[in-house]
Formats: C-alpha cells, structure tokens, sequence
C-alpha cells in the first residue's frame, strides 16, 4: 500500500509566510531526518576530536564525591 503525499499548508500574517502544517507522518519524517543529522554531526565530531583519559582512581574519586553531595 502506498500513501499519497498529502500538501502542506503555508500560513501566511500580512502577505508574509510565517507557519506551515504539515501531516503528521511528513512531520515525523522531517524530525527523524534531523535527528538523524545530528547524529552524524556528533559522531563527526567526536571522530575528529582529541581523546584523553584520566586515572581510573581519579573517576572513582570525583564519583564518591558526588554521591556524598
């Protein structure tokens, strides 16, 4: 079964766009899509970034510290 892309609809103030509706399943499509690029923006990033560690004991350390706060 296909589904037929409905049209969005352009809500216009003064002759001027300023909001559209969209049908939910076209909407959700868009957000995944942006999620989706966000994600490799992220992932990007982190591949490109500089890595550095620290002592396991100084983690344990900053941990019990938080958790006596």
């Amino acid at each position: 079964m296909s589904i037929k892309p409905q049209k969005a609809d352009l809500i216009t103030r003064d002759g001027k766009p300023v909001s559209i509706i969209l049908p939910l399943q076209q909407y959700e499509r868009l957000i995944a899509r942006l999620e989706d690029a966000e994600d490799r923006a992220a992932m990007r990033e982190a591949r490109n970034g500089k890595l550095s560690f620290r002592p396991f004991s100084e983690y344990l350390a900053e941990t019990r510290r938080k958790s006596r706060v």
